[in-house]
């Protein structure tokens, strides 16, 4: 036979554009549409309906940016049409390639009823199925004229991205406003050709099963009359029957397709918009599920339900009974689906714990899984969270991102700091916008990792962003792609019954231990610095907010602030949405975000300053309170005391300019250069700074990556370097312990101060930057005398250790890494410190000592700034503010102390005496990192701990109160059955700790 695969194909390809797919709606009248364009912000629904329109012409220019636009179209079905079912055709002028990017809609009937929303790919409303002809129509449709930020040509600066610079210039064009029948005989045959046509490109030339359909589709081909396609549908339909009913093999690939909207909570879009893509989503759901018995939808991120249930009640009503069907599931049990490497121990537990609670107390379901299908790669100590919080599994699909390694596994074992295994799967489809194509079903099966050991994947199936959710030709595509030959099986299921499928069928699945690094997105970690440190202070203040009211309440009758706290975690939990905290959301995102953590800081500081008064008393003497887990200069942790300076520091001139610090234990040099050559370890009789490598030295680098500005930094900007060595000035600081260093360049200025204080075995070093730079990467770098060959940096209840060399790709790819408050560099006996208030970016390098000294250099720098212009083209113009310490002679256990030292400074209140601590612990290896009531509001207290230096400890608490029984309990406060009771040993409890483990104790007061 000849080989005529390409003139079949092409037929198809033609016949279905040009022919087949505008027969669909064979027949349209136009609708009379008006508009009213609201004067600033959304409105609310009642005004948007009650408000006298103006007519608007299809073809005219609509929506300024960011503005909202209410349309409403009438018309009357014509007579004719009596028996046919009839759809509104509404166009606002969408780009069919830009779902969820662009202008998007929701309509409602006249009441105010929601009836779906209109997005690229999903522009009808059905009106009637069949009509009886003569029906009066009258939608409304609250249309968004959200700006293309992303466009064709991606990363280009805009102005868009701020309402306030993003001008009026009209962005859309009405396009079309019909009614029309809809010929569902020919809309199906559509679907038959595309499913086969799709399913032919993925199959081997040589196999029968790609011939076999190629006669099919030619059969059906021949069977239409191209003058009469509706006429002819059904009879072309027939000659596909026997191809599409032919079963697959046994062994084919199993999916569990998810309905399933990835939809961002701000982005390129400001959080006020994510609420309507939300509503608009949800109401296109709960409409295709009514239409469609097998379809199941998931919704991740508790703030987004919570959204729907505040802002539009009668969207939430439709969602609450879809949620009661069983087909609507929400999914993930987190507040958002948050960063993970960025957000301290307590914010991560408190996603679990705010986002499980919430779908807990509006449904009484709980979740098995986290969903985290787009953050950034995943910290080593989420596990134990994950199983902490009460669930089991966790799915993303990010890692299918990286750049340089391609991860061995798509179900797995993943292993954490402490030991915890989290059953995991990454979707081999690769996208958590799966539409059900040919290639995407295909590539799944062929991708698939686990081959000949396991036979499921999951695809999350939809539009993204506001393009939707899923749509009917999915639905429809899926149930071809059932149970057929050539293909993977495809059948609609839970994220709940896939996990429950896929680990009886992979019952020892591989391990992989350690974080699941992101090749990619790598300058998330530093880019919107102000957005990192009102995130980072935030943590803090809540910790102390908690602690001192908690206290209080206990001690004296403070009122304890449920609600206040409650309102301002699930504020910090919102901001540490994957393109928040990461700094890659537009500008009028970051701006509302400095706003948000400005006013969250004075409502916390309140808070803590009247639970600190009500613990102090009346009285004169001043009181240091240590919020910090350990005690500090006499004070203990969670206490009010006293504390005297012992010692004192020298800051002498240096021959040939400088100064020298000296508090007895560290001697530190800088130079004239503002550069530090010097920090020698008296104790120790250690240098710490290698010879010609001073530290304190800021560097300079281009930054333009290939792609994703405000995402990516490209390993080749380490290339090109500038050290910023020339000082204006060198002198010696006010408080006669400290030096001053003021550096200038290109347009910008930095005014350092590096201190020493008595008593204290730390150089602390304030950064001030006025930044007026683009496209610049600036890095403050320590070269460090210590030979290294792993180096430890902080993440959730521990730390975790990275190789310092690259001796494989995987090590290289980790040129940009994540800490929380430290990295702590050591060799045996003796190691350094540098902690950090707000930097989370940082870089760690060896090289092999020039000088004839022996052993290896070990530099830590830390990520201050970055300049990208998309998609906020002013990222981080102007002041900032940092502080830095470096620590020589530190431990693991001096690390952590440090960290949360400079974290947490010490409050002076003036008061009648000391304040003793609600809970006190002995193990300096114990960290403390939440004392507060419980949720419940029933008055006992909650603590949380770990074991830090990652060894195994015994935790022994003190209670300062009188209590009746201890329980040891998960995340949210429940008792954990299995979970071994602790001793009691002279009042005190005792519990025995693995490295890193977490636990939670409640506390019932007597």
């Amino acid at each position: 036979m000849h080989d005529d695969r390409s003139l079949v194909e092409a037929r198809l390809k033609r016949v279905l554009e040009e022919r087949i797919r505008p027969a669909v709606y064979p027949d349209s009248v136009p609708l009379e549409v008006a508009v009213w364009h609201a004067p600033g912000e959304p409105v609310p629904v009642s005004e948007g309906l009650a408000a006298e329109p103006s007519p608007i012409e299809v073809g005219a220019r609509w929506g300024a940016p960011w503005g909202t636009s209410w349309f409403r179209v009438t018309g009357t079905v014509p007579k004719a049409w009596a028996g046919r079912t009839v759809e509104a055709l509404l166009d606002l002028g969408f780009d069919e390639n830009m779902p969820g990017f662009q202008c998007e809609g929701l309509v409602y009937r006249p009441d105010g009823t929601p009836v779906k929303g209109l997005n690229p790919r999903n522009q009808w409303v059905r009106i009637g199925a069949p009509v009886a002809g003569g029906e009066e129509v009258r939608l409304h449709v609250e249309a968004a004229s959200n700006p293309v930020i992303l466009d064709y040509h991606p990363f280009l600066p805009t102005l868009l991205g701020d309402k306030e610079t993003a001008g009026s210039e009209p962005q859309y064009t009405l396009t079309r406003m019909d009614l029309a029948v809809f010929d569902e005989t020919v809309w199906q045959l559509v679907l038959d050709l595309e499913v086969l046509g799709e399913l032919m490109a993925e199959l081997p030339v040589e196999s029968a099963r790609r011939w076999d359909v190629l006669r099919a589709v030619e059969r059906a081909l021949d069977a239409l009359d191209l003058q009469d396609v509706g006429g002819t549908a059904g009879r072309a339909r027939e000659r596909l029957t026997d191809v599409l009913s032919s079963p697959a093999v046994p062994s084919a690939h199993r999916i569990s397709a998810v309905g399933h909207a990835h939809i961002d909570s701000a982005w390129l879009w400001p959080l006020r918009e994510t609420v309507r893509k939300v509503a608009r989503t949800t109401a296109n759901m709960t409409s295709l599920l009514d239409e469609e018995p097998d379809f199941v939808f998931a919704m991740s991120q508790a703030q987004q339900w919570a959204w729907v249930k505040e802002h539009r009640p009668e969207v939430w009503a439709r969602v609450k009974k879809a949620v009661a069907d069983g087909r609507f599931v929400p999914a993930g049990g987190m507040w958002v689906e948050s960063d993970t490497n960025m957000p301290g121990s307590e914010a991560m537990a408190r996603q679990f714990v705010h986002g499980k609670r919430f779908f807990l107390e509006e449904f009484g379901i709980e979740n098995q899984e986290a969903w985290l299908p787009d953050t950034f790669g995943f910290a080593a100590g989420l596990p134990q969270i994950i199983k902490a919080a009460g669930s089991k599994w966790l799915l993303t699909q990010k890692i299918s991102w990286s750049q340089t390694n391609t991860f061995p596994h798509h179900t797995f074992q993943w292993e954490g700091i402490d030991g915890t295994r989290i059953f995991t799967h990454f979707p081999p489809v690769d996208t958590y916008n799966c539409s059900m194509q040919g290639r995407e079903i295909a590539h799944a099966a062929r991708n698939f990792k686990d081959k000949g050991a396991a036979r499921h994947s999951l695809a999350p199936t939809g539009w993204g962003d506001g393009g939707g959710g899923t749509t009917r030709e999915m639905v429809a595509k899926a149930a071809r792609l059932r149970d057929l030959e050539g293909s993977a099986t495809v059948a609609w299921e839970t994220p709940e019954a896939f996990f429950r499928k896929a680990e009886a069928d992979y019952p020892e699945p591989p391990v992989w231990v350690g974080e699941l690094y992101l090749e990619l997105h790598r300058a998330t970690l530093t880019s919107q610095a102000r957005t990192k440190q009102g995130n980072r202070r935030s943590e803090h203040l809540l910790r102390e907010a908690e602690l001192w009211a908690a206290t209080a309440a206990v001690r004296a009758g403070f009122a304890y602030p449920y609600e206040d706290l409650d309102r301002i975690w699930k504020t910090v939990l919102l901001h540490q949405f994957h393109d928040i905290l990461p700094g890659s959301s537009i500008a009028w995102v970051h701006r509302e975000a400095r706003a948000t953590y400005e006013r969250l800081e004075r409502e916390l500081t309140a808070i803590i300053t009247a639970a600190q008064q009500a613990l102090a008393g009346s009285g004169e003497t001043e009181l240091v309170f240590n919020a910090a887990p350990h005690a500090r200069r006499g004070v203990p942790a969670g206490g009010a005391g006293t504390v005297a300076v012992e010692g004192s520091t020298a800051l002498e001139p240096r021959a040939g300019g400088g100064f020298t610090l000296d508090n007895g234990l560290l001697r530190i040099e800088v130079d004239e250069r503002g550069l530090v050559p010097s920090v020698y370890d008296l104790a120790a009789g250690r240098e710490t700074v290698p010879p010609g490598r001073p530290a304190n030295l800021l560097q300079l680098h281009p930054d333009f990556p290939n792609m994703w500005d405000a995402w990516d930094v490209d390993e080749f900007y380490r290339n090109t370097v500038t050290d910023l060595t020339d000082a204006e000035e060198v002198g010696a600081g006010e408080d006669g312990s400290s030096v001053r260093v003021v550096r200038s360049f290109g347009g910008s200025r930095v005014v350092q101060v590096l201190s020493l204080a008595p008593g204290e075995r730390r150089l602390v070093v304030d950064t001030e930057v006025d930044w007026h730079e683009t496209e610049k990467f600036l890095k403050l770098a320590f070269p460090l005398d210590v030979h290294a060959e792993r180096y430890a940096s902080e993440t959730q209840f521990g730390h975790f250790h990275r190789p310092t060399h690259t001796n494989t790709s995987w090590e290289a790819a980790k040129f940009e890494a994540c800490n929380h408050r430290f990295v702590h560099v050591a060799e045996p006996g003796w190691g350094v410190a540098l902690v950090t208030d707000s930097t989370y970016g940082h870089d760690v390098t060896r090289a092999v000592r020039q000088d004839g000294g022996r052993g290896a250099t070990t530099t830590v720098r830390v990520s201050l700034l970055r300049a990208p212009r998309f998609p906020d083209p002013e990222t981080d113009q102007g002041v900032h503010r940092f502080r830095h310490a470096l620590v020589p002679g530190a431990e693991i256990g001096d690390a952590v102390r440090e960290g949360w030292r400079v974290n947490l400074p010490e409050r002076r209140v003036r008061g009648a005496g000391p304040v003793a601590p609600l809970v006190s612990v002995a193990e300096d290896a114990v960290a403390v990192t939440a004392v507060k009531l419980a949720d419940d509001g029933s008055g006992d207290v909650v603590v949380r701990f770990h074991e830090a230096h990652g060894g195994r400890s015994t935790a022994t608490l003190a209670p300062g109160f009188d209590v009746a029984s201890v329980t040891v309990t998960d995340l949210l406060e429940r008792p954990l059955p299995d979970a071994p009771a602790p001793r009691s040993e002279d009042g005190r409890i005792v519990l025995p700790l693995g490295p890193f483990e977490l636990v939670t104790l409640r506390l019932r007061r007597a």
